[in-house]
């Protein structure tokens, strides 16, 4: 996934950015898909440092995942579609923070519309590896199948509905 832009999303602690004092460190809590199967963990939060904002969970992808031998390539492409395979050491996704919800009580982050076998299929990317807004699209395309990008270029991508923490919450 090399990044033909600027680099756009930063790890917190590589800007020296700190979690607001009121809001819960979902560092470390487990990530669960709608049907409750845990898909991984949070390891890092990802901010876009011009809009200073958290946009992304940095989520380990949980070993059934890996051992599972999940293949992205479960739908066949259209003419013409860029295909992805999961490599080697490539055990890391993202959510966007709209597609994802705190379950403080419980200590985990719940993704109430997203399954873990959608999750299971998803391409992956390895720590510390950029992320283009091309992988963005693809993921947020995955996550919700629905979602239509139509007036969505790559200057509004951070203003649609899967950044507005609001939308998916049931």
């Amino acid at each position: 996934m090399a990044d033909k832009d600027e680099k756009r999303l930063y790890n917190l602690e590589e800007i020296d950015y700190k979690v607001e004092s009121d809001d819960p460190d979902v560092r470390g809590w487990p990530v669960k898909g709608s049907d409750n199967k845990t898909v991984g963990i949070v390891d890092d939060l990802l901010v876009n440092k011009d809009l200073e904002k958290v946009l992304y969970l940095d989520v380990d992808v949980d070993e059934s995942i890996l051992e599972g031998g999940h293949d992205p390539l479960e739908k066949p492409a259209d003419e013409g579609t860029h295909e992805y395979v999961n490599k080697e050491g490539e055990d890391h996704l993202i959510i966007p923070i709209g597609m994802a919800r705190v379950a403080e009580d419980e200590k985990c982050v719940q993704c109430d519309n997203i399954d873990y076998q959608t999750f299971a299929g998803a391409k992956r990317f390895k720590k510390g590896q950029p992320i283009d807004s091309e992988y963005e699209r693809y993921l947020i395309e995955r996550y919700d199948e629905n979602y239509n990008w139509e007036d969505v270029d790559d200057d509004d991508l951070y203003k649609s509905r899967a950044f507005r923490i609001s939308e998916y919450q049931e």
